[in-house]
């Protein structure tokens, strides 16, 4: 719509407690911020009523974009684009994010939806706003999928990945932390200091974005933004959406001391895999606590080096996680520890080898949670194809992705008596874990059972024997066992009937 310069962004809702404002958007608005657009950022929390503020801004608006994970995510991403197309039918609609890169061809087959951003795209929108504001057509905008006049599907050029050191801030203005804190109990403020991870694991998505690319804020940066930000919105708490941010050691180190020199006191949090921090010394990891590190995420993924390997995961070894354990243990960091379980050729003697070697080394270091999931096979990932020979259905629209929440089982090899004794031996894995972390806070009732039931849990884990779960059902009595947790702050998570259990 020529003659316009408003803009609108929209972030559906997700399952899971909020972590700030939806840093994929503040990063998307700062260039179009800083070239004179006006932008409107709406998610579920600014706008609990989101249809009708979508619907009023984009009266008169230059384009919606929406921001698309595969999951949840994409049945409001539909609904909302099928009301604004109803109401204003040449209004441009521009889809991004993981999915839509990922499946782009198939999402932009929906009548709904006009253009996508493919990979990274701050540059990509800003050249398609400037594009569409000054009446000009699509074609040559790198990064960019797009119908022309005739509907066609068009498919430019991938957009060279530009440094991310190039790219303004992200206009963490547009949000405001407190709506947040509301919703999540804490003033956070998310925060990304690197994208891309060197490797190739054949289930990540990680890799099909960003090519196995690291590409990284300088320290200076990192520790200027943080010790700025933190006491401007009063932030408590920053969780890193980093894909693996120990990749580089000495970069990690040097925005640890860079922290505390600061003087700016906040807790903070991060993925990354255990080889990386395996490699650090003592004296390292507990220098990340002192800067306010107090948790981190592990995509461990498995303790059999069989299903590791089948993952394309060689980097990874049994000892690594061990050392992780114990210098996170000691410098007072509570880690968690992935687990994919029903992986494309795993038996079920490799799932019980996991689940005894993870609970020897939670034995060993009570920092240590888990998070188990069941595999979940995400659009464009390496192992597709063998998934496909295998028996798994793709999706064959948009909104058939909608279901594929994470730990959503669609794998036909897990069914029936293998999948109850993959729900039975996991429950009693993550109980025997919960005994373990039992603390003098904890009633005297309660401990009590605790004490009751951990000998013959440890004993069926060992022998792999679940029937008649009398212990599980005095457990259930007594206390929810936690099944799983958020990979990046540790956090508990609701339960959903797509997981297992």
């Amino acid at each position: 719509m020529p003659g316009t310069n408003k803009i609108v962004l929209f972030y559906p809702p997700y399952d899971g407690p909020p972590l700030g404002a939806p840093l994929s958007l503040l990063c998307l608005a700062s260039p179009l911020l800083e070239a004179g657009f006006d932008v409107k950022l709406i998610d579920n929390l600014i706008s609990p009523d989101y249809e009708k503020s979508i619907l009023r801004e984009t009266e008169g608006a230059l384009l919606l974009g929406i921001s698309v994970l595969t999951g949840p995510h994409i049945g409001a991403a539909a609904r909302i684009s099928k009301a604004v197309k109803k109401q204003t039918p040449g209004l441009p609609i521009v889809f991004g994010g993981w999915h839509a890169s990922l499946a782009t061809h198939q999402t932009l087959q929906e009548p709904y939806v006009d253009a996508i951003v493919r990979g990274q795209g701050e540059l990509t929108l800003l050249e398609v706003a400037r594009r569409l504001a000054s009446g000009q057509d699509l074609h040559g905008v790198s990064g960019l999928s797009f119908k022309d006049a005739n509907g066609e599907i068009v498919h430019e050029a991938e957009r060279p990945v530009a440094d991310i050191n190039t790219l303004p801030a992200p206009a963490y203005h547009l949000a405001d932390p407190a709506i947040y804190a509301a919703a999540s109990g804490v003033r956070q403020l998310a925060y990304t200091s690197s994208v891309g991870c060197p490797y190739q694991c054949n289930y990540c998505t990680d890799m099909v974005f960003y090519k196995r690319r690291f590409n990284a804020y300088r320290v200076d940066r990192v520790v200027n933004d943080l010790a700025e930000l933190v006491p401007r919105y009063n932030i408590e708490h920053v969780p890193f959406f980093d894909s693996n941010f120990l990749v580089d050691r000495k970069r990690a180190v040097a925005i640890a001391k860079g922290i505390i020199s600061s003087g700016v006191k906040f807790q903070w949090d991060f993925q990354t895999s255990t080889d990386f921090l395996a490699l650090m010394s003592e004296e390292e990891v507990c220098l990340l606590a002192e800067s306010g590190v107090h948790h981190i995420g592990f995509g461990t993924e498995s303790a059999s080096q069989e299903v590791l390997a089948l993952m394309n995961k060689r980097f990874q070894h049994v000892n690594q996680m061990v050392e992780t354990a114990r210098k996170t243990h000691l410098a007072g960091i509570h880690i968690v520890f992935n687990i994919i379980l029903g992986y494309p050729g795993e038996t079920e003697a490799q799932r019980q080898e996991t689940f005894r070697v993870m609970s020897d080394i939670a034995k060993e270091h009570p920092n240590v949670s888990f998070s188990p999931n069941i595999f979940t096979p995400y659009p464009g990932i390496p192992i597709w194809p063998q998934l496909k020979e295998m028996g798994v259905r793709e999706p064959q629209s948009l909104e058939e992705w909608e279901t594929l929440a994470l730990g959503a089982n669609v794998l036909p090899w897990l069914r029936g008596e293998e999948l109850h004794r993959l729900q039975r031996s996991l429950e009693y894995f993550l109980l025997n874990n919960q005994i373990r972390k039992m603390t003098s806070k904890i009633p005297w009732a309660r401990r009590g059972v605790r004490r009751l039931l951990g000998a013959p849990v440890r004993w069926r884990i060992g022998k792999s024997r679940y029937s008649f779960p009398w212990e599980l059902w005095v457990s259930r009595a007594v206390e929810r066992v936690v099944t799983r947790r958020s990979l990046l702050t540790g956090q508990t998570l609701a339960e959903r009937t797509q997981e297992v259990c």
